[in-house]
C-alpha cells in the first residue's frame, strides 16, 4: 500500500494547476488519467483578459493574468521549458461603431489596462475598420504544456494511464486499489456526469470545434487575430482557427455546420486559399453563473470537486488551484462566487 496525500482524478487545466500546487508544497500525489482528449488538450490557450464581444472584462482579470504569470515561471523552473507566448490578440472591428466603443471604453477605470488606445491596421487580413489590441493577452503553448507536465509527473511516477473505478474506493480506510489517501480531488470536466459523488453539480457541455488550416498566405504578424474566432500560427504555414460555442449538438461527432462556421467566418478577413488539415472538437464544462465549481462534498469530507473552468479554463484552472488548496490545507474560506454551497445542492 503506498501512502498519498492526494488522489486527483483527471487531466484537465483544473488537475495539472492543482497538482502544481502540491509539488510547491511537497505534497504526495498522484494523477489518474485516461488519455482521452479532453477540452483543455483541443483548446486555443488563449489567454485573454477581456471580453471581446462586448469589450468588457470579468472577475479578477487582472489578478488572474498576475497569477498565471507567476505560476508559469514556476513550472519552468522544474520542466526547463517556458509555456507562455506572447503573442498579443488584436480584436478586428466589424464596424466603425465597434471601433468607437473600444476607444470609449479604454478610458474605464476596469479597461484602461486591457484596450490598447492606438487604433492598428493589419496588413495582412482584411480588415476595413482597422483593430484593437488586447494588452496583457497572450497564448499558452497547450501541446508543450500538457507534454511537459505529463513527461514530468511520469518521471517522477506520479502519473497513473488508466481509467478512475469509482467503486474500487474505500471509503471507512481511505484507500483507492493500492493507494491510502488523505483526500481525492475530482477534476473531470463533462466527465464529472458519471461521477457516483458529485454528479448533480450543474456544470453544462459546450460544444467547441477548432479547424487546423494551411494558409497559402502565410501571415507575417506574431500575434493572435480576432474577429469571430481566434486565428494563430502553430507552424510556418499551419494555423489554428477556432473555436465554435455549441449547447445543442452535443453529439461526439464532428458537425458540419461548425465546420462551415468556421469557415464562413476565417473568409470574412482571410482573403487567399486555405485548406483544412484537421477538424477536433471538445466539451467544455460550463455553469450557468460562469464561475467555477470548487468544494468539499456534504458527507465525505475529504472528498473535493474542481470543475467548471468554461472557455477561460487555464486562467480560472490557475487561479483557483491555490484557492482550493489553501481551503484544504490552511481552513481558508472559498470565495462564495465559486463555492459548491451556492446551488444548495446537498453535497456541499
Amino acid at each position: 500500500m503506498k501512502n498519498v496525500d492526494y488522489i486527483i482524478v483527471g487531466d484537465g487545466y483544473a488537475s495539472l494547476f492543482f497538482a502544481h500546487q502540491l509539488i510547491k508544497n511537497n505534497k504526495s500525489f498522484v494523477v489518474f488519467s485516461e488519455e482521452k482528449k479532453s477540452a483543455s488538450r483541443v483548446s486555443a490557450g488563449i489567454i485573454n483578459p477581456v471580453v471581446l464581444k462586448k469589450f468588457t472584462t470579468f472577475w479578477k482579470a487582472q489578478e488572474q493574468i498576475d497569477f498565471l504569470k507567476q505560476t508559469l515561471n514556476e513550472i519552468t523552473k522544474y520542466t526547463g521549458q517556458n509555456y507562455l507566448i506572447n503573442a498579443p490578440i488584436h480584436r478586428i472591428f466589424h464596424n466603425e461603431n465597434e471601433q468607437q466603443l473600444w476607444l470609449k471604453k479604454s478610458s474605464n477605470e476596469d479597461l484602461v489596462h486591457f484596450l490598447d488606445k492606438k487604433i492598428v491596421h493589419l496588413n495582412s487580413v482584411k480588415n476595413d475598420f482597422n483593430s484593437g489590441k488586447v494588452n496583457q493577452s497572450a497564448r499558452l503553448d497547450v501541446n508543450g504544456f500538457f507534454t511537459g507536465l505529463f513527461d514530468f509527473l511520469k518521471n517522477c511516477q506520479q502519473i497513473i494511464r488508466e481509467k478512475f473505478i469509482y467503486s474500487d474506493i474505500n471509503i471507512a480506510n481511505h484507500t483507492y486499489q493500492n493507494f491510502s489517501y488523505k483526500n481525492i480531488i475530482f477534476c473531470e470536466g463533462m466527465g464529472v456526469k458519471n461521477n457516483p459523488f458529485f454528479s448533480d453539480i450543474p456544470v453544462v457541455p459546450n460544444k467547441g470545434h477548432h479547424i487546423k488550416i494551411e494558409l497559402s498566405q502565410p501571415l507575417p504578424e506574431n500575434i493572435t487575430i480576432k474577429k469571430k474566432h481566434f486565428l494563430f500560427p502553430l507552424t510556418k504555414k499551419k494555423y489554428f482557427y477556432g473555436g465554435t460555442y455549441d449547447r445543442e449538438q452535443l453529439h461526439h461527432e464532428i458537425d458540419s455546420s461548425a465546420v462551415e462556421q468556421l469557415i464562413s467566418g476565417l473568409k470574412e478577413f482571410y482573403p487567399h486559399d486555405f485548406s483544412i488539415e484537421e477538424v477536433n472538437f471538445g466539451f467544455r464544462p460550463t455553469v450557468k453563473d460562469r464561475r467555477p465549481i470548487i468544494g468539499r462534498h456534504s458527507e465525505h469530507r475529504n472528498m473535493y470537486v474542481f470543475n467548471g473552468l468554461g472557455a477561460r479554463g487555464i486562467l480560472n484552472g490557475c487561479y483557483f488551484s491555490k484557492s482550493l488548496y489553501d481551503f484544504i490545507e490552511n481552513a481558508v474560506p472559498l470565495h462564495q462566487e465559486v463555492c459548491i454551497e451556492r446551488f444548495n445542492s446537498g453535497l456541499s
